[in-house]
């Protein structure tokens, strides 16, 4: 099967979820499958490989400075191959056409519906919403990534259901990477994950949870993996008092995530939505507990296997935090439930559910050439 990737996400983030999955969705086709990626960037980060993969280039601009010259370029490339199936890396093409303008089937992977249920943070304008919504009425079938995601787009796009299929995420990193000599909070510490820039993250109630754990143990860190911290987040770690109580480790390698994540008390996953959610994963596959919302797709992910709580109630994630702080032997019970639920997640699963995906899209070929 020869299938094009539309690598417009790969521009956008140098690395992030996006790309990893479909570094890992291609890294797994089968060995006679033929994958096409078009991207105006590649890192060496979360780079897709494959016996058979075709990477065409233009690396002279990013996706919201490519122009009408550039695009053009892209379509050029595409028009001029035959392929069974498309599975465009995001709801934009790098051709600046419209997904359905493509005379192949396409599949579209839906990773959560933020821009919709927070619109007011997220997409102001509709814009995403609306390109997102031209995208999943085009396609022939539409993956996503959790049955949370699944019924949250059926709540805007309800025509949609005989599409759908759901496929989990996995992790990418395990506690067989975690022993090298990275540096390592040196007291105990518990960790936060991901992105905290969209208010839906709620690392402000994290940090006033935090702030009452210290005033009872001065000796706890709270480590931080990610992007810098930005004025308000600054201002506020300096209100509560936890200047000396904050590490941030920045963008960090999957080998240092890994130890960070073995020696810690617990990963803090307060988000209030997630299309899905790997940390709590990448937690449990790297050996440490989890202490996680118990809204959206989180308690999917995390089924027992971890401490959910409100994520609008502070004093929760206190409580909690302070429990397994506390509470050596409940920790260690975490631990071993999430070896087991792990085991129900991996990336050869996952691809191996999309490509039942492809194989069912791609039987539709004749009928979409006709239509």
């Amino acid at each position: 099967m020869r299938i094009l990737y539309d690598g417009w996400i790969f521009g956008m983030q140098a690395a992030g979820g996006i790309n990893r999955y479909f570094a890992r969705i291609i890294n797994n086709l089968p060995d006679d499958y033929a994958p096409v990626l078009t991207v105006n960037n590649l890192g060496k980060i979360d780079c897709p490989g494959h016996s058979n993969l075709r990477v065409f280039k233009c690396e002279r601009f990013r996706p919201h400075r490519i122009s009408t010259r550039v695009g053009k370029h892209f379509f050029r490339f595409v028009s001029r191959g035959k392929y069974d199936l498309v599975h465009p890396t995001y709801y934009a093409l790098l051709s600046t056409r419209e997904i359905a303008e493509f005379r192949a089937p396409v599949v579209i992977t839906v990773w959560d519906m933020i821009h919709e249920l927070f619109a007011a943070q997220m997409d102001a304008n509709g814009e995403v919403a609306e390109m997102k919504r031209r995208a999943i009425e085009a396609a022939t079938a539409i993956i996503c990534i959790s049955e949370n995601t699944k019924q949250d787009l059926l709540k805007f796009h309800p025509t949609s259901e005989h599409k759908i299929s759901v496929t989990h995420l996995a992790p990418g990193i395990d506690a067989s990477m975690s022993h090298g000599a990275e540096v390592i909070p040196s007291r105990p510490y518990f960790i936060h994950v991901g992105s905290r820039s969209a208010g839906y993250k709620n690392f402000d109630r994290l940090l006033s949870a935090f702030a009452d754990v210290v005033r009872e143990n001065n000796d706890v860190a709270l480590c931080i993996s990610g992007a810098a911290f930005d004025l308000l987040e600054k201002r506020l770690i300096n209100e509560l008092n936890l200047s000396n109580n904050i590490e941030h480790y920045g963008h960090v390698t999957d080998a240092h995530l890994a130890k960070l994540y073995r020696h810690s008390i617990a990963l803090v996953y307060p988000s209030l939505y997630e299309g899905f959610g790997i940390p709590p994963l990448e937690a449990m596959a790297c050996g440490t507990a989890v202490i996680a919302s118990g809204c959206s797709s989180i308690p999917e992910v995390v089924g027992d296997a971890g401490l959910l709580f409100n994520p609008r109630a502070t004093d929760e994630l206190t409580e909690a935090m302070f429990y397994l702080l506390n509470s050596p032997a409940k920790r260690g019970d975490l631990i071993d439930k999430g070896k087991h639920r792990i085991e129900m997640f991996s990336w050869k699963k996952t691809a191996a559910q999309t490509v039942d995906v492809y194989r069912h899209a791609a039987s539709m070929k004749g009928q979409i050439e006709t239509g």
